[in-house]
């Protein structure tokens, strides 16, 4: 029984405080005025009578009603019932002043009307919430004050505070105030469900479902939640809403529906909270960023982006959605009938309140199934004490990483479930019943909605019949005010009640209840049943195969031959065991296998025995996460200390000393689960033997035929008031005596666990995470590596303050910690916690003790058998550093070699050492599977290509225990993750790592190994300052000093302008020498000779300049003629200039330049200042047929730039230096236009617009650019292939709104600048020039993209995520989105540069993007470029002689360590690789070659990639080499002498497709779905090691070919296996041209030829197929490997073939050239190029025809015989029939795998006739009859002995 209202309170405008800034209310009475000793007087009340604040208004509001909810310090509910009216402001003073008399005269009653208008609240304060009785209360007591009704207020408020009504059991209690009025209140059956009223349904009205089911899963979650409305009661329905679809969860943070105004700063608590605030506050809570808002009246939820709400787990969130769906609109699944039912109506408001309430209460026994058996009970006595089993639950239902359940169960709410519904002997409600009962019905109702609902429904009815157990009592009687009656205009004022008559009323009340007897009902307890365990899970990482009854048996099998001493049978069992062990099924098999053996006492067991246990226990422990929530490690924990071998007298070592690298130890929460289920397990065995007196063995957690814990603890509890005392205090000292056995039992076990073989090593000092993959040991420890355990423990340590501590202090701090904690959970007393404290430091001690021994013995094992380390091959003049390493590759990301998903041998990980030389890292060793130990695994890289070193350690399957590793990661895509052996000290390790960084990092970069190469190792890690070529060097330098002075005494002066400076270089010395340099007046340069400007002693010197890559290609090209002077005739447009012959000009620039030959010298000098780093505007390459040039520069600077392509209209400062040089730049500019044929010529200015698509494409193909709509306005030839986000339009100042791209009139000139570096330009319309700004990457963007490439084609580690997929991160890297953008600029320049139009490049500092779009330029419009020949002389050019920063990109220095790799040039390669894979017939050279520069330019193994421009080679005197080093050479210091070296021993660089047509301009595709990631990135051969290290290779091929050759004549089959990652396939499988040349170079060989070079035998084949060919007629070409094409224009179409009547004899086809008419009309569409010719290929496979011949076959059903040409292929294993003999398309295989016998056979209806019957046989396979015959007997015996001949060799 309780007090309807505890307080009844008047609150009133306080008018003293009216004058304040802020208005308040006050308390005018309150009734009683003593408080109630159970329930204080809440205080603040009147600030929630208001929330929005106590104001004045001036006209009359209706009356309000409201509930707001207060919260005291015991976490009490105070319910706030508040009736608000308005009355006027005069008649409240008056009434203020005169005495309580006066006031209640009639006369003085009336008022008069007033202006304002005072809020007065009447409030009812009640621990119940009865809100429409309340409502009622109040509206009655306003009712008797407004109408003047003849009764007593004070009469209706005492009544009121003295009403008792029951709080719960469903009876009903009628009440009356004395005013005629009648109330019944009905009070629910159970008090423990919650009364909703409607206020649920109300809510999924508002809001909807997926806001409801947010609002839910945030509130579990503990996130903070705010719901706005303009309506008070909204707001306290909302929340009593959420906490009712909380059951049978209770809320226990801060709740507040209705918060005032004056208390916002709440909103900003730290903590979770549930609060209602009015939306007149809206605008104060947008700067909330951490809370989630429910707009009630807008129906919107806003999540805040730093909030991550985890909803429901999959299936349940569908579900839950489905069956909210179908309550809250039945209708919804007819609504698609075609006759409805017509019956189908929505639910009352009240009944659909409760059918919501019902979905959660189904949704909450499906979260929580199974609940029950994760209860420990760890004391029964005096009081049940339980905790919960988190990780045996979630990993029962497979809900491990679930984020919403681990959160739930980690909640405060859970805690409290746990608390009020452990107990197992209580009252019960309805989820009680629903979870004991309707588990196996939920599970059966699975996947039918029909069903649900149904159940749905039936909950529903016990929810309403819970709070309406009376539905049909309606005798409500309350009288209410007339209507419109709080508008009348005299109205009296709210008297001033009798305090003394209220309070008699109350005393009278309390007297007569104290003389009355207590009501005392019995409370119903009873046993709570558990319902059914969790159902077995399938586990989510398995499969069929995984948990198959095959690898459990392969489990037990070894685990039995280990016991019967079967060693030899376990260790070829022990591989598959340890695969299998992966899958937790087969982990619970290991651990009830080895629990049987120990029960049979054969724990004490040999070295090897002990060995493969331990094994198994690491390799079961690893793949356990450190919550253990299958129990694996709880299984393991009782069996680690009784497996045992003995070392020597009286010294025996545990399993336990050997696996303790593993979190899970570490885990506090571990051990408290495994004590309390320890400690259940030892009390449920007190009481059983206590009542049955029988000794049980078995503690499990279900005995056979016995009670569990919780049901004893039941029974204890109830028959616990029976009891007397002293039994009582009898059993209460046992549970304390077992928790305390337990306690001190499990201080053992986890010193045991704890403390390391090797105590003088503390592990437990390094703190790692958990979760940390990489920092946590799970390693094997076995025969003598057990005594190096300590050396590297990285653990979660859970160890606080241990630095400087020793490792007993440690342990002994954590068991204490651990101590502490459970027995005072478990209510042991102070004393024997004292005890505890005390004894642990000793058993510390004592283990201690005994493990020094065990350490001691273990050391004197013997040591295991490791396998015997292999020396690598090394090339000429590279060294050892180090000697071999032994240590373990371990796998990676990749999971080709560790057999993964593609299947195949376990390759990784590899047991051998690693190997530092002056060039590489080179592992060398054979895998640790034993099934495939034979092979040799090889993985290496070039020192020099190292980007990443990171110490890692490892938890891996190994006989050794590896503490600490490497992960070393180079920018060729090679990874190696390295674990060192035990037998490797630390100091080697460290030693290892210093020499790694100073061979990665030298001094300078005469210390990389393409300078060091021959000498020693030592002399490489403290290199000499001597150096080689010192007289080259010295005369270098002497050339640069005499340069310079010379120079300074002509022409130098103090500058006035200062340029800004450059980027630090090597050659930084040289820098302020520039910088204070001035051209001033100068002499005609163009007047100078080589001997007026060199001395005689620099004339060698100058020599070799000519003799450089870029003079050769500027006289091919026809842009320079050198003479004895170095000019040229002044007729010609160009000259070859020597300005910066002494790199005085620009540093990084070539020393011969092409110029305009208008252009002087000294002017040359003046326009380099205002380009960045000095690179002014040069020619590279003019176009032959259309003399267009393109040109090269870097950016201009931002000073120099003032002025030039400026509007006419911009401000400037006046005449100044800049302004002439922008002056003769334009003039530079004009030079260069005006050297163009096309110049001249009248009809040259052609608009772009106006070019035909057969100009457009005359040549080539264009490449796909993307167009975006909002750039569809540009030019419809050039500006929309352009028109792309990756190049955008440019921003003209003040023009017209509808920009393009490109000017309508063709402009001379193009300058593709930086967008950025040329804002406010506009277009000049006299000059000739046109700018196209673009955007472009910087170095920064390709170095991020290229890490990215690399941990995605080469990751460090197995990811499970969605979202870390291969596409998904090659995606994310977006390297080939940079790639689109590099083609994309390039195959636009090649076509400005095809129409005619000269291209300058002018971006970032010329050196980067620069080189690489006209690099490509050149390649794609120029055919000699993409000769080798060609090729080299372009990177020599344009890379080298330009100076690309080769060795600042490679990091290849100390200097340059910071900066980091920029792989400018590898992006180029694969342009280039994009090029040559959609023209293949247009490049000499093969992807190979592409490959081999991309290893070795980063390699260091030549110099010719290192360095950053001429003038630095130059210095170092490495530039140039005598003529004489080059000959009989052993080191190539050269990378193209060695490809020429190379090239003339094997075609391995040349590419037989090679057949290019004259003149072809390139203009392949650029869009990103047209690109393909180059295999470079992704392919590794484990055999060898990379290929591109020829010698190191070369010689491994011969061999096997020799032994094939010897097989030939034995009965063995040729076939071989190539693995994935492993062989190199091109070596394994060659082509077929290179097959047949190497054939024949071995014939030449046997027969004592001189075996002729592999290029001239090609070319004689292809000069004889040229000539039979024009002999031979056109029908020819239908030969085998044909390659043609279809093309308009004339075209050499060439194929390869094999010919049938000689089998390994080259055919080169060569036909005449065929010109085809097509009509204009159709161009367009008949028209093909280049590129579509390669999608045209039908290369056939080689025909190996062992037997061929005519048969007929006997068609399906109903069919014909018909004769078809049948071919038998032995090789191939298969019977190929065509149509003809002449026909090359199959028309079906027999694979003779499938063929299951071959017999004589009898002619069948429609056979051919005159045929012998002998002629006839049948072929029989496993999928079909096949009926053939031949053309006599003789034929059909001959086809039927070929195919069985066939059948017995494979």
């Amino acid at each position: 029984m309780a007090r309807l209202a505890d307080y009844f309170v008047v609150v009133g405008y306080d008018f003293d405080k009216r004058a304040s800034s802020e208005s308040q209310g006050q308390i005018l009475q309150r009734f009683p005025e003593k408080d109630w000793e159970d329930n204080p007087f809440p205080q603040g009340i009147e600030l929630f009578c208001q929330p929005s604040g106590w104001q004045l208004l001036s006209e009359r509001k209706p009356p309000t009603f409201f509930v707001a909810v207060l919260t005291d310090i015991n976490s009490e509910r105070h319910y706030c019932a508040c009736f608000t009216f308005w009355e006027s402001v005069g008649d409240l003073q008056t009434q203020k002043s005169q005495p309580r008399e006066a006031a209640e005269d009639e006369d003085h009653g009336i008022v008069q009307p007033t202006q304002l208008f005072a809020p007065k609240s009447l409030v009812l304060v009640s621990r119940l919430d009865h809100t429409e009785v309340f409502r009622n209360c109040l509206s009655l007591m306003y009712t008797v004050h407004i109408d003047h009704l003849n009764v007593q207020l004070e009469t209706l408020i005492g009544n009121l505070l003295t009403c008792i009504i029951p709080i719960a059991g469903g009876s009903q209690r009628t009440i009356t105030l004395g005013a005629g009025d009648r109330q019944v209140i009905q009070t629910p059956v159970n008090d423990s469900l919650p009364v909703s009223g409607c206020s649920v349904a109300l809510l999924f009205r508002q809001l909807g479902i997926l806001n409801v089911l947010y609002l839910f899963c945030a509130a579990l979650t503990e996130q903070k939640i705010l719901f706005l409305s303009s309506s008070y009661q909204r707001l306290s329905d909302a929340c009593r809403g959420i906490l009712s679809i909380l059951f049978p969860l209770k809320y226990s943070f801060t709740y507040v529906p209705i918060l005032p105004g004056k208390l916002l700063e709440v909103l900003s608590s730290p903590t979770p909270f549930i609060i209602g605030v009015n939306s007149f506050f809206r605008s104060e809570t947008q700067e909330l960023l951490d809370v989630i808002i429910a707009d009630l009246d807008g129906g919107t939820v806003t999540v805040p982006e730093c909030v991550h709400v985890s909803l429901l787990p999959e299936p349940l969130l569908h579900q839950t959605k489905t069956v909210l769906s179908m309550v809250m609109d039945p209708e919804l699944q007819y609504a698609d009938y075609a006759f409805p039912p017509t019956l189908i109506q929505s639910s009352a408001l009240k009944i659909q309140d409760k059918e919501i309430r019902a979905v959660f209460l189904w949704l909450f026994a499906q979260l929580f199934q199974g609940y029950r058996w994760c209860l420990h009970i760890i004391r029964i006595h005096p009081e049940p004490v339980i905790r919960f089993h988190k990780a045996a639950f979630l990993g029962q239902g497979a809900l491990t990483e679930d984020d919403f359940l681990n959160k739930v169960l980690d909640g405060m709410a859970f805690a409290g479930f746990v608390s009020e519904r452990g107990p197992p002997y209580r009252a019960t409600d309805l989820f009680d019943d629903l979870m004991a009962n309707d588990m196996e019905r939920i599970k059966m109702e699975e996947g039918h909605p029909c069903k649900i609902l149904r159940h749905i429904k039936e909950l529903a009815e016990h929810l309403f019949k819970n709070e309406n157990p009376y539905p049909s009592v309606a005798m409500h009687k309350i009288q209410k005010p007339t209507e419109g009656s709080h508008l009348r205009i005299h109205q009296k004022i709210f008297p001033f009640l009798d305090e003394v008559a209220v309070q008699f009323r109350i005393d009278h009340a309390a007297s007569s209840q104290k003389s009355a007897p207590p009501v005392v009902k019995p409370e119903k307890k009873c046993l709570v049943l558990s319902g059914p365990p969790i159902a077995a899970m399938v586990d989510r990482n398995g499969s069929a195969l995984a948990n198959s009854a095959r690898r459990l048996e392969v489990v037990r099998n070894c685990i039995t031959y280990i016991f019967e001493n079967k060693l030899l049978e376990a260790k070829k069992l022990l591989p598959a065991v340890l695969r299998a062990l992966k899958s937790r099924v087969a982990r619970q098999c290991l651990t009830q296998e080895l629990n049987l053996h120990s029960q049979q006492n054969r724990a004490v067991l040999d070295d090897q025995q002990f060995d493969y246990i331990v094994r198994m226990m690491n390799c079961t422990l690893q793949d356990c996460s450190h919550m253990d929530e299958h129990g694996i490690a709880a299984a393991l924990l009782p069996l680690v200390t009784v497996f045992c071998r003995k070392l020597g007298a009286g010294i025996t070592q545990f399993a336990y000393s050997c696996v303790q690298e593993h979190s899970v130890w570490m885990n506090m929460q571990f051990w408290e689960a495994m004590f309390y289920s320890d400690v259940q397990n030892h009390i449920r065995a007190l009481y059983i033997e206590e009542n049955e007196s029988c000794d049980q063995q078995d503690y499990g957690e279900q005995m056979p035929g016995g009670k569990s814990a919780l049901e004893i603890a039941a029974v204890q509890r109830r028959l616990w008031p029976t009891l007397c005392k002293e039994k009582q205090l009898e059993l209460v000292q046992k549970e304390e005596s077992t928790v305390f056995s337990q306690a001190i039992h499990y201080a053992n076990r986890m010193s045991y666990l704890l403390l390391p073989l090797d105590t003088s090593k503390n592990r437990l000092l390094n703190r790692s995470g958990l979760g940390d993959v990489e920092s946590v040991s799970n390693s094997y420890v076995t025969n003598s590596i057990a005594g190096s355990m300590a050396e590297s423990y990285d653990t979660e340590s859970g160890f606080e303050d241990a630095e400087g501590s020793d490792v007993a202090n440690t342990v002994v701090r954590f068991i204490n910690r651990f101590v502490d904690k459970v027995c005072t959970e478990s209510g042991v007393t102070n004393e024997h916690l004292k005890t505890l404290h005390t004894n642990i430091p000793d058993i510390v001690q004592m283990h201690i003790e005994t493990l020094e021994a065990v350490h001691r013995e273990s050391k004197r094992l013997p040591p295991i058998q490791k396998p015997k380390l292999l020396r690598p091959s090394l090339l000429v003049g590279e060294e050892l550093v180090m000697d071999g390493l032994r240590v373990n590759l371990m796998s990676d990301g990749r999971d080709e070699a560790t057999g993964g998903v593609s299947g195949g041998l376990a390759l990784l990980p590899a047991e051998g050492a690693i190997f530092l030389t002056t060039y590489r890292l080179i592992f060398k060793g054979t895998p640790t599977d034993p099934l495939v130990g034979e092979q040799v695994v090889t993985r290496s890289f070039p020192i020099a290509s190292l980007t990443k070193e990171k110490k890692i350690s490892f938890h891996a399957q190994m006989e050794q225990y590896f503490g600490e590793g490497l992960q070393l990661r180079s920018c060729t895509f090679q990874l190696m993750k390295i674990a060192f052996d035990e037998e490797v000290s630390s100091d080697l390790v460290e030693l290892f790592r210093k020499h790694l960084h100073k061979l990665r990092y030298p001094q300078q970069v005469q210390g990389t190994f393409a300078f060091t190469v021959g000498q020693s190792a030592k002399m490489l890690v403290e290199p000499k300052s001597k150096e080689k070529n010192q007289s080259l060097k010295t005369l270098s330098k002497n050339l640069m000093k005499n340069a310079k002075k010379t120079i300074g005494r002509q022409y130098v002066t103090r500058k006035k302008y200062t340029p800004p400076t450059w980027e630090t270089r090597s050659g930084a010395q040289f820098a302020t020498d520039e910088d204070d340099i001035s051209i001033s007046e100068e002499p005609d340069q163009s007047s100078l000779t080589l001997s007026s400007t060199i001395k005689s002693s620099d004339r060698q010197t100058m020599s070799n300049v000519v003799e450089r890559a870029c003079c050769r290609d500027y006289q091919r090209l026809g842009l320079g003629t050198l003479s004895n002077s170095l000019t040229r005739s002044k007729n010609e447009p160009f000259r070859i200039s020597t300005v910066n012959r002494m790199y005085t000009v620009c540093r990084s620039y070539p020393g011969l330049l092409i110029v305009p030959q208008s252009i002087q010298d000294p002017t040359i000098q003046r326009i380099s200042r205002c380009y960045r780093h000095n690179r002014f505007p040069v020619v590279c390459w003019r176009n032959s047929r259309t003399k267009a040039v393109l040109l090269r520069s870097a950016g201009l600077h931002g000073k120099g730039v003032a002025g030039f392509f400026k509007s006419p209209n911009a401000p400037t400062a006046g005449p100044s230096q800049t302004d002439s040089t922008s002056l003769e730049q334009e003039k530079y500019l004009q030079a260069i236009i005006k050297s163009m044929p096309s110049y001249s010529e009248a009809t040259g200015r052609n608009t772009l617009s106006g070019f035909s698509s057969a100009q457009m494409s005359s040549s080539g193909k264009w490449g796909s650019i993307r167009v975006s709509n909002r750039m569809s306005s540009y030019n419809p030839d050039i500006g929309t292939r352009l028109a792309g986000k990756d190049i955008p339009p440019p921003q003209a100042n003040g023009g017209p709104s509808e920009t393009h791209f490109l000017r309508q009139q063709r402009a001379y000139l193009y300058i593709i600048g930086d967008k950025s570096q040329l804002k406010g330009t506009k277009q000049d319309p006299f000059q000739q020039w046109e700018v196209v700004p673009i955007e472009v990457f910087d170095v920064r963007q390709v170095k991020n993209s290229f890490k990215k490439l690399m941990k995605a084609c080469v990751p460090s580690s197995v990811s499970n995520e969605s979202n870390m997929t291969f596409y998904r991160c090659l995606e994310d890297s977006e390297w080939l989105c940079l790639l689109h953008k590099v083609l994309q600029v390039s195959v636009l320049v090649v076509e400005l540069l095809d129409s005619s139009s000269s291209v300058m490049v002018s971006l970032e500092e010329g050196w980067d993007i620069t080189t690489q779009v006209v690099s490509l330029v050149q390649l794609l419009s120029d055919p000699y470029y993409r000769t080798m020949e060609g090729f080299r002389l372009l990177v020599e050019k344009e890379w080298l002689s330009f100076g690309h920063r080769f060795s600042h990109r490679g990091a290849q220095t100390l200097a340059s360590q910071s900066s980091g790799f920029t792989p400018v040039f590898l992006q180029f390669l694969d342009c280039v690789h994009q090029i040559h894979l959609q023209f293949p017939m247009e490049f000499e050279f093969s992807q190979y070659y592409l490959k081999f520069l991309a290893y070795h330019y980063v390699s260091n193994r030549f110099r010719t990639f290192l360095l950053d421009c001429d003038c630095e080679r130059i210095e170092l005197g490495v530039m140039y080499e005598e003529k004489g080093e080059r000959k009989n050479q052993t080191v190539y210091k050269s990378v193209w002498d060695y490809i020429d070296k190379l090239n003339k021993k094997t075609p391995i660089f040349f590419n037989y497709m090679f057949s290019p047509e004259d003149g072809e301009v390139l203009k392949p595709y650029s869009h990103i779905s047209n690109l393909k990631l180059w295999d470079f990135y992704t392919y590794e051969t484990l055999s060898e090691g990379p290929s591109y290290d020829w010698e190191l290779v070369h010689g491994r091929y011969e061999q096997p070919d020799e032994s094939d050759r010897q097989d030939t004549a034995s009965q063995k089959s040729q076939r071989k296996i190539v693995w994935p990652c492993y062989d190199n396939r091109s070596k394994v499988e060659p082509d077929a041209i290179t097959k047949l040349l190497q054939e024949l170079q071995s014939l030449e060989v046997e027969l004592g030829l001189v075996s002729e070079k592999w290029k001239d035998t090609w070319d004689k084949i292809k000069a004889t197929q040229r000539t039979e060919t024009k002999l031979e007629s056109r029908h020819s070409l239908f030969s085998p490997l044909l390659l043609s094409s279809n093309l308009i224009h004339q075209r050499r179409t060439q194929g390869l073939y094999l010919q049938e009547s000689v089998g390994s004899s080259i055919n080169l086809l060569e036909s005449e050239n065929i010109a085809t008419s097509t009509p204009s009309g159709s161009m367009a569409s008949g028209r093909r190029s280049t590129s579509t010719l390669y999608s045209q290929f039908q290369t056939s496979e080689s025909e190996h025809r062992s037997l061929e011949g005519v048969l007929y076959k006997k068609g399906a059903i109903l069919k014909p015989w018909k004769p078809r040409w049948f071919v038998l292929d032995k090789t191939k294993h298969q019977l190929r029939y065509y149509e003809s003999k002449i026909d090359k398309d199959c028309k079906g295989v027999i694979d003779l795998a499938e063929v299951e016998s071959v017999n004589q056979g009898n002619p069948s209806m429609g056979a051919p006739k005159n045929i012998d019957e002998k002629a006839f046989f049948d072929l029989k396979t496993t999928k079909r009859f096949y009926n053939f015959c031949a053309p006599d007997s003789h034929n059909a015996q001959l086809w039927i002995d070929s195919i069985q001949s066939c059948l017995s060799d494979a």
